[in-house]
Parts: C-alpha cells; sequence; structure tokens
C-alpha cells in the first residue's frame, strides 16, 4: 500500500511540474494504464504519450497489473527509521528511473487471477530488470547502497 501513495504522489508531482497530466477521467487514472498522459495527446495518447508512475522499495524489481508498452518512472524509496541519510525523513527517494518498456519486457507472474481471467490481481513483472535499468537512473544517491539485495544508507566509512 506504501509503494502506491509513493507513486500517487509521483504522479501529483508530475502532473504539477511536467508536461504531462493526470487522466482526467478517474477509472483510467485510478484503475488503468497510464497514471499520465503527454499534455495534449487526447483521451487515448499512444504508448510514447503514456507514462505510468511505480514506487518500489526493491533495488531492481518493477511489477504492474498491466504489461503495456509505454514509458514508467519508478520511484524507489528506503525506509530509513533511524534517519541516518537525512534526519526528519524516515523515507527517502533512492533512486528514480525511466525506461520505455515494450509489451514482449513483460513476463506474466502467477497470481489468483490465473492466466485466462479474473480482474485487476494479475501481475506483471519486468524480465531482466537490473538489465534493462542500467544506465536509466535520472537521479540517484550516492550515499545509498544495494547490499544483500536492499536499498540502504552507506556506511560512513566505506570508500565507494
Amino acid at each position: 500500500m506504501f509503494s502506491a501513495i509513493v507513486g500517487i504522489f509521483g504522479t501529483k508531482a508530475l502532473d504539477a511540474m511536467s508536461n504531462y497530466e493526470k487522466h482526467r477521467h478517474v477509472d483510467v487514472a485510478q484503475q488503468r494504464f497510464p497514471d499520465l498522459r503527454r499534455r495534449g495527446s487526447g483521451l487515448n495518447p499512444t504508448p510514447n504519450e503514456s507514462l505510468e508512475s511505480k514506487a518500489s522499495k526493491r533495488p531492481w524489481a518493477i511489477q504492474s497489473h498491466y504489461d503495456h508498452p509505454g514509458w514508467y518512472i519508478v520511484w524507489r524509496y528506503l525506509v530509513d527509521p533511524t534517519e541516518s541519510l537525512e534526519p526528519g525523513k524516515p523515507v527517502v527517494i533512492w533512486r528514480v528511473d525511466v525506461v520505455f518498456l515494450e509489451r514482449s519486457d513483460w513476463k506474466y507472474e502467477r497470481s489468483s487471477a490465473g492466466e485466462s481471467g479474473g480482474g485487476r490481481t494479475h501481475t506483471f513483472g519486468v524480465k531482466n530488470p537490473a538489465k534493462k535499468l542500467k544506465g536509466k537512473a535520472v537521479y540517484s544517491r550516492r550515499d545509498a547502497v544495494i547490499r544483500d539485495g536492499k536499498p540502504v544508507p552507506r556506511n560512513c566509512n566505506e570508500d565507494n
């Protein structure tokens, strides 16, 4: 649920500060793809004019309920209860990736919905996400590293 909130705040920020706008159709904006569309692109934007806002505390994985082609912005957040990165901020964004994904980049991941139908619980994951995201970071904190598969604050005594 927390990832959904981070993604929603990302969508609101992009709506306010970029050339992307939230879908004004509530059903699309809250339930379907994409979260945002290029301003002036109309009600049914092409994949190149579509932007989906995702959030994850995992360093590489991208999951979605859809396997649509389009632009994806992934806000990577770190829960830091010790506030060692920034005093007063127990949650920080440590990396932001922007990537264009094709339908072929997605793989179906088993869920209770089943492959042949049944609602929004279908889950798709990106194939080889670390490879797909290499060089796609538009923001990355130098004081956070991946250790044991999780983003963590960099130890002050580390050289890299």
